[in-house]
């Protein structure tokens, strides 16, 4: 794949007067005025924080570091950064004591040579991840906020009922490469800014080694497939690889089932998200 496209560019000053006036408007829509947010040490969630403090104010913003205690030092250094330059309160919540209690009862989590298990493992560092910010969320009468981006959700990279949950999500319609560009105009840290990306699911991973494409590649693709419409052959004609078209055109595809709610039968003349889809700003 040489000389492919660019990746998809931003208005970072429009995007940001969008992006934090959604988030003050949806969450005071459902009654709330408050947000919490998990800071994991990445660029997806330092952003979101920023946005989230200059809507709703940084005192009414709680994050969460949830590390493991085999999570890089690095992840916690960096969220507390984060939060720092937003303003906002960070509260650390170590997952281990959960989490081992969990492994422990699973003797076939133990063997992390292998990548399944390296997977499984994380999906359930991903969800009590999760759990401990909707308990924080109503401990504190706080809206929680995804830190899923756009590529994450159309590849299907992140967690069911994990990282992939929230009550709104902000950057869900940015590419990650979009990210990029408004967290420097909001002045992430550059730490932040200038680490690899990734889950930290075991020592040394990367999104980008993981997925096998950089993200700027992929973000050139998938704009051009998803936002622009463009077929297989009028991709390949742009210089992208038919492998590579096909690799990502499957995993969008085979990932639909996580960006929708759960399917429900139809046996009724009005079925929830099919016939009956409520307007979200009926009666406000």
């Amino acid at each position: 794949m040489n000389a492919l496209p660019p990746p998809p560019g931003c208005n970072v000053g429009l995007a940001e007067r969008v992006l934090v006036r959604f988030l003050r408007e949806e969450t005071h829509r459902v009654g709330m005025t408050k947000a919490v947010l998990g800071l994991s040490g990445g660029i997806d969630s330092a952003l979101v924080v920023e946005l989230a403090a200059r809507a709703l104010g940084p005192e009414n913003i709680l994050a969460v570091a949830m590390p493991y205690r085999e999570s890089h030092p690095d992840s916690l250094t960096l969220a507390v950064e984060s939060a720092q330059h937003a303003g906002v309160e960070l509260e650390t919540v170590d997952i281990s004591p959960m989490a081992d209690a969990y492994l422990a009862q699973n003797s076939d989590l133990d063997d992390t040579s292998q990548n399944a298990v390296r997977l499984r493992r994380g999906n359930v560092f991903s969800r009590l991840r999760m759990t401990t910010l909707y308990d924080r969320s109503a401990k504190l009468g706080g809206l929680v906020l995804g830190t899923s981006n756009k590529t994450e959700l159309m590849l299907g990279y992140g967690t069911q009922h994990g990282d992939m949950a929230s009550g709104i999500n902000a950057i869900g319609d940015l590419y990650k490469s979009q990210v990029v560009a408004l967290s420097r105009h909001l002045g992430v840290p550059l730490g932040i800014l200038d680490r690899p990306p990734s889950a930290d699911l075991w020592d040394g991973q990367t999104d980008e080694d993981e997925l096998g494409y950089t993200y700027d590649a992929i973000d050139a693709l998938l704009f051009r497939m998803i936002d622009r419409r463009h077929t297989p052959a009028n991709l390949e004609s742009a210089g992208f690889s038919a492998d590579f078209v096909a690799a990502i055109s499957k995993r969008v595809r085979l990932n639909q089932y996580k960006r929708r709610p759960p399917l429900i039968a139809k046996v009724a003349s009005r079925t929830v998200n099919l016939d009956y889809r409520y307007a979200r700003d009926w009666g406000t």
